[in-house]
């Protein structure tokens, strides 16, 4: 299953929160005036909340990070300047599972929360806990933004595969064709849905990776590796 990279999940709410307070003072210009030093009061203590939310995001996402660099450390002896690695698979494993478990309970309803979630079915995919795997995807996919939502909707309708629920599989890669984000792209989804099908419908996976086999990029690369693995006609 895919995953999201700290690269990705960088955020600057900065502006978006200082063109709200500027939209907030516009429409309520006569109500300071009117009001003054009593207003001026309410609004110390907005500013305080916002402050407040703002280090508890922090929080947030410096857990995370913590996490998402017990996803990303390597297996074996450190190489010099690797601040965290782990002797084996095994032991990678069960402290990833214990730190996206604490993020998802500990921040529950958060886009970090979301995000743990997410890996929680990464991490039961690959040790082929489907039906696990499909609880923490389902959440996500129901409860998260669009571009969280739809990264764990592109994993789920793999998984539906995996079960052999095809028609739920293919409902939901299409419905990522139909609405891409920024995570989920719609040549992503496409090719996503091209491989999956393969077996069962050859021809109509033919018809969706030909027009990328021609898509500069690495999207051309992955299509016509997805081509070639194609059941001869």
């Amino acid at each position: 299953m895919a995953r999201i990279t700290r690269k990705e999940l960088k955020t600057d709410k900065f502006a978006e929160e200082v063109e709200l307070t500027v939209d907030f003072f516009e429409e309520h210009r006569q109500d300071i005036i009117r009001y003054g030093a009593a207003f001026l009061v309410v609004a110390a203590l907005v500013f305080g909340f916002m402050k407040y939310r703002g280090s508890q995001q922090a929080v947030r996402q410096a857990a995370l990070a913590k996490a998402i660099a017990v996803q990303e450390a390597p297996i074996g002896q450190a190489s010099p300047g690797v601040a965290l690695s782990f002797p084996t698979q095994d032991a990678k494993d069960k402290e990833a599972l214990k730190v996206f478990t604490e993020l998802a309970n500990k921040y529950s309803g958060s886009d970090e929360g979301y995000i743990g979630e997410y890996y929680l079915g990464c991490i039961a995919s690959d040790q082929g806990k489907l039906a696990e795997a499909d609880k923490h995807f389902t959440t996500v996919a129901d409860h998260a933004n669009q571009k969280y939502a739809s990264l764990a909707k592109l994993s789920l309708g793999q998984l539906y595969f995996a079960e052999g629920k095809n028609d739920q599989g293919e409902k939901i890669l299409r419905s990522l064709i139909e609405n891409p984000t920024v995570f989920v792209s719609k040549d992503q989804a496409t090719i996503a849905l091209a491989k999956v099908i393969a077996p069962t419908k050859p021809a109509e996976a033919r018809k969706l990776l030909d027009p990328l086999r021609a898509v500069p990029g690495p999207v051309s690369q992955t299509a016509l590796q997805a081509y070639g693995e194609l059941p001869p006609q």
